[in-house]
């Protein structure tokens, strides 16, 4: 019964010691991202993320790799991305920062895009009635062609019921 005390307490100490090693602030990198950088990317590879197959088709066509074209585009490179996510990942408020502000980028996006796509619908519906509309009007061949026009096609017409 001791023993069983003691082989749990030793557990749980041990436990704890290897969390508190783990929670280990991470040192603050030399080439730290700043937070407005880290939310440029943050937002580029939700963009990418969010693209669907058929739009990264079309960028692996143009030479886009798709798993280092945010990183490029930075100037930065995976490990510095990486070691500057980690750091942070530890300081939860500021994370938190970064990530209200990514949210709320891709959420005016989200209505940027939404109101550019009405348009464009509207734009194409106000085409396609115009062009309806100008199919409609009373533009005959009666008004558009001569008159010896007609009587030789009236005369074809005519020829071709008698026989």
């Amino acid at each position: 019964m001791i023993l069983k005390r003691f082989i749990i307490c030793l557990s749980v100490i041990l436990m704890v010691m290897a969390c508190n090693n783990q929670l280990k602030e991470p040192e603050k990198p030399k080439n730290l991202i700043s937070k407005g950088k880290m939310v440029d990317i943050l937002i580029d590879s939700k963009l990418i993320g969010f693209a669907n197959s058929k739009n990264k088709k079309i960028m692996k066509e143009k030479g886009v790799n798709i798993n280092t074209y945010v990183f490029s585009q930075h100037n930065i490179d995976s490990l510095q991305f990486a070691l500057s996510n980690s750091y942070y990942a530890f300081h939860i408020k500021e994370y938190e920062e970064i990530y209200t502000k990514v949210a709320d980028s891709l959420e005016k996006l989200k209505v940027e895009f939404k109101a550019l796509e009405a348009k464009e619908w509207k734009e194409k519906t106000k085409r396609e009635e115009d062009s309806l509309a100008s199919l409609t009007k009373k533009d005959s061949l009666v008004n558009i062609l001569p008159e010896n026009k007609i009587k030789k096609i009236g005369d074809s017409i005519k020829s071709v019921s008698d026989k």
